[in-house]
């Protein structure tokens, strides 16, 4: 079970966390959140998705990393194979805590029950021998707060989406060279038929909004599934 406490320099001065990727380090993965300030770097490797969530009625964006529970494609001898990592990805085993304890700001919190805990020498420090922050530290606040501040935006950018009819179930047969094959269900896509009837106020509202550049580079990343298929047909060739 997850552990959350809040970092802090007297509790965890000498804590280390690994950054090599493996499934054991909780990269077995099919799938990861991802949000709309991200898609323009995420669309140069996976095909990025929606699903719903049937009891609140609204939507999350994911990035898609297989086609079967607890598949990761990019991840092979202690490394991602991609030039990025969605954000909700690289900032594990940290989260954003809620304003509390008459803090103004979020704090950041650490899950002590994460594999990516070091209990010995080899991973990265948190904090120096000064107690001031390591640069790796001050990328995972930073990507922490880009990631909070995509978080907030996401009602909007799901509700244009539904307002103008964008999003469109997607079912994708996969079909592999052993007669195998995977099905991909429960997910959604952009609508790019109503995207291109969309009137120019339509598609100005959008731009204003900052919501016209992620739906087509959510359009564009699409094309990935090709390269995704082409993983799978490695992974099982080769292992």
């Amino acid at each position: 079970m997850p552990s959350h406490e809040i970092l802090t320099v007297d509790a965890h001065r000498d804590l280390r966390v690994r950054t090599d990727r493996a499934p054991e380090l909780g990269d077995d993965m099919m799938m990861a959140l991802a949000v709309p300030s991200e898609f323009r770097k995420l669309q140069l490797d996976y095909p990025i998705l929606f699903r719903l969530d049937l009891e609140r009625e609204n939507f999350t964006a994911v990035a898609l990393f297989g086609f079967e529970a607890g598949e990761n494609l990019f991840v092979a001898d202690g490394r991602w194979d991609a030039g990025y990592r969605p954000l909700s990805v690289d900032i594990q085993p940290f989260l954003i805590g809620g304003r509390q304890n008459g803090f103004a700001a979020r704090q950041i919190h650490i899950d002590m029950a994460s594999p990516r805990i070091d209990r010995g020498e080899e991973g990265v420090r948190v904090f120096g021998q000064d107690g001031l922050a390591t640069p790796y530290l001050e990328r995972i606040s930073a990507q922490l707060g880009e990631l909070d501040a995509g978080y907030q935006d996401y009602g909007g950018f799901f509700e244009a989406l539904r307002r103008h009819e964008l999003i469109e179930p997607l079912t994708l047969d996969v079909k592999l060279d052993d007669g195998s094959a995977n099905r991909l269900v429960g997910f959604h896509a952009i609508d790019e038929d109503r995207l291109r009837s969309l009137d120019a106020e339509a598609l100005g509202e959008l731009h204003l909004s900052g919501y016209l550049l992620p739906i087509f580079m959510a359009v564009a990343s699409i094309g990935n599934f090709a390269r995704l298929i082409a993983r799978k047909k490695r992974r099982l060739l080769y292992g």
